[in-house]
């Protein structure tokens, strides 16, 4: 682990130490956890962003695939 030095808001400050006393966990290990959480959430966009821009890209060339989808999936699938 690394020791890194930084600002906090009093508000901030009060809730993890209430946070902390409620828990019994350090405000450090509170802070790592809100700090893995928000890097989760952010890759966890950033997966959805790239899916949703995926939308639209690709073409199949049949014309009735949104109506006759189970059809399509029959034949690909024969057992």
């Amino acid at each position: 682990m690394e020791r890194v030095q930084f600002f906090l808001e009093a508000s901030q400050v009060g809730v993890l130490r209430q946070r902390s006393a409620a828990t019994g966990r350090p405000i450090a290990a509170l802070v790592r956890e809100a700090i893995d959480a928000w890097i989760a959430q952010d890759e966890s966009r950033e997966r959805i962003d790239r899916a949703l821009g995926a939308i639209g890209g690709f073409h199949s060339g049949l014309g009735d695939l949104a109506e006759q989808h189970d059809r399509y999936l029959d034949e690909t699938n024969p057992g």
